[in-house]
């Protein structure tokens, strides 16, 4: 069902039993942030702060998990919205062109144009209280990590028109306070609001930008779903509501905003003004991104409605609430993928260690060969997916979310001297491991299952479970301790090994030279990492290779059968990095101390202890970037 407001959402959560109300004071400096970490990654509940130093009360973690995620979109469960997906899709697009056809066709049109937006004359719930002379202050703004550039409205729904066109979008893109009437505005290159910007600058008129917070939950999502550019996100909206979005024009430029609105921050960017630092920020890598030049973002009123809820999340070392909307932009956009892009594709899935842009997993029902390296390459080119680094591609009956399962798949069905497609191209913004800035090394993975055509000249090798010969075992064993590291042999197959590259300069070198004495090795793939990461935590493993890698580089093929990957920090590379190494993203020692004090007043049960803890081993500095020390 949809709702009306923030407060509509928040006493359906309360009614099921998916709301804590937070009633003892916590600042959002930092600690809103810290409480919220604890309690996402531990499967925890919504949490209402409803004495933050405002009037406004804060929700948070409103969309981490898959029941709240299903509430907030409007349904029992997430698989309703890709059954009516794959029902409209199929009559819309993939009809037959006979009279029935079409007939059928305008039917299905006419049913789907009752979720388009309308426009209504009247003002909105969301300005029913008016402040010309706008003031930032008045709302909860967090602080979420020490080394921030200040505070961040972290869920935004950005409001732009293209100039020429009038297409609209709806983007979210975090804004740093800057003072109390202005903030920044991080739309990156790729984006929509970014090419509407880029259109302003060639009128010489200031750009109308209005952002909202709140209202239906279902908004934040289509704000950051994967829409082709220049579809409306309140259509999106209207289908998973299942009631069309109703629009009101701003007080202070031509823009529309949904009327139920929580709060509306109206204003302008001026392309001919100088762009502003902004930054650093912790983000949903898990690092830092650190300071560059943004857009201003000038504001000329806020209204809001009478209960109005202040949103917001946290990103950082993942998971983190983003993990659901990801989790639902799995399911809801398999449909259109498979039926309008690539028919073969069965499933996706985007595991929390990839952080959504690092790694794709993909499943298909492979029927000739090549299909596997043909669908990689129509992925890497296909509007989002274009940012993916590493993408595996599986088939036959496999669960790709069972990791076990999946390994063991790709081991028994990966040549990697046949298998690996390697390419380059765009990268997030916020990726740090490629030398230059949104561009780098990508690589495909066929490890479909074969059929005869492929299977000449390969050399496959099933794992059988063995483990590497006691004496050679022992050598490479050493070589790591040596190297200031630990060792993992996570099967016969995998190695992972750690190494101190700080104290111990050639530690990679040596060690990749042990593993390449030993020509009968079992092993398959090798992970490097640095040593202040866990290597029998496999998550983090994962999260560190993935984000620290650049597939062009850091990846190298040993006698033909080992695929070996650097996921070490590169500031220590000989010569240097040429760009700047952003720290990981964790709460310092005095937040979590002052939390620990603080629990027991926040009504939300036996302590949980920070995630800041695991992870504070790999935090090397006291900024937000890392800064190797000198020779």
């Amino acid at each position: 069902m949809p709702f009306s407001g923030l407060s509509g959402f928040i006493s359906c959560l309360d009614k099921n039993g998916e709301l804590n109300r937070i009633k003892s004071f916590v600042n959002p400096v930092l600690e809103v942030a810290e409480i919220t970490d604890r309690v996402t990654k531990n499967g925890g509940k919504a949490l209402l702060f409803e004495n933050n130093g405002t009037q406004f009360p804060l929700l948070i973690n409103a969309y981490g998990s898959d029941k709240r995620m299903a509430m907030a979109l409007g349904r029992e469960d997430l698989g309703s919205i890709s059954d009516d997906l794959n029902f409209i899709i199929e009559r819309l697009i993939l009809s037959d062109k006979s009279g029935l056809g079409i007939l059928a066709s305008l039917k299905n049109l006419s049913r789907l144009a009752n979720f388009f937006p309308a426009r209504i004359r009247r003002k909105g719930k969301c300005q029913k209280v008016i402040y010309n002379d706008p003031d930032l202050s008045v709302l909860p703004v967090l602080k979420c990590w020490p080394h921030d550039g200040g505070r961040y409205i972290t869920l935004p729904l950005v409001h732009t028109k293209h100039p020429v066109t009038g297409k609209t979008n709806v983007g979210m893109y975090r804004m740093q306070i800057l003072d109390n009437n202005t903030t920044g505005m991080h739309w990156q290159r790729h984006k929509t609001g970014a090419a509407h910007f880029e259109a302003w600058k060639e009128t010489g008129k200031k750009m109308p930008v209005t952002v909202t917070l709140g209202g239906d939950p279902s908004y934040a999502y289509c704000a950051s779903a994967p829409l082709p550019e220049n579809v409306d996100e309140y259509i999106l909206a209207g289908f998973l509501r299942r009631k069309k979005v109703k629009l009101v024009k701003c007080i202070t430029n031509e823009l529309y905003v949904p009327s139920d609105s929580d709060i509306v921050i109206e204003g302008y960017v001026d392309p001919m003004e100088d762009p502003v630092p902004e930054g650093p920020f912790g983000d949903h890598t898990g690092f830092y991104s650190l300071i560059d030049n943004y857009p201003r973002f000038h504001i000329t009123c806020i209204t809001h409605s009478t209960k109005a809820v202040y949103p917001a999340t946290i990103v950082g070392i993942p998971p983190q609430e983003d993990a659901w909307l990801t989790k639902a932009t799995e399911m809801i956009f398999l449909t259109p993928v498979r039926l309008t892009l690539q028919p073969e594709i069965i499933d996706f899935h985007m595991p929390d260690a990839g952080v959504a842009h690092n790694l794709v997993i993909v499943r298909i029902k492979k029927s000739y060969p090549g299909q596997g390296k043909k669908v990689i390459s129509s992925l890497l080119g296909a509007g989002q997916m274009m940012f993916t680094k590493y993408i595996i591609l599986t088939s036959g009956e496999i669960d790709i979310r069972n990791y076990g399962i999946l390994t063991q798949h790709l081991l028994q069905n990966t040549d990697v001297r046949t298998d690996l497609l390697f390419s380059s191209g765009p990268l997030d913004v916020l990726d740090h491991s490629s030398g230059r800035p949104a561009m780098g090394g990508k690589l495909g993975i066929d490890g479909t299952v074969k059929t005869q055509e492929e299977t000449q000249d390969r050399d496959v090798q099933a794992d059988s479970g063995s483990i590497i010969d006691k004496p050679v075992l022992e050598m490479i064993t050493q070589t790591v301790k040596s190297a200031g590291g630990d060792l993992n042999l996570a099967t016969g197959s995998i190695l992972i090994f750690s190494v101190n590259q700080e104290s111990v300069p050639d530690s990679l070198y040596d060690v990749k030279k042990a593993i390449k004495e030993y020509k009968g090795s079992n092993i398959r793939l090798v992970l490097a990492v640095d040593n202040t990461v866990d290597v029998n935590d496999l998550s983090m493993v994962a999260w560190q290779v993935m984000g620290n890698s650049d597939c062009s580089r850091d990846i190298e093929l040993i006698s033909g059968r080992m695929l070996f990957i650097d996921g070490t920090i590169k500031a220590f590379m000989k010569g240097g990095f040429r760009r700047r190494w952003p720290e990981v993203v964790c709460s310092s020692s005095v937040t979590i101390g002052e939390i620990d004090r603080k629990w027991e007043s926040l009504g939300l049960g036996h302590l949980i202890q920070s995630p800041s803890l695991r992870y504070s081993k790999l935090v090397r500095g006291d900024s937000a970037e890392f800064m190797p020390p000198s020779k």
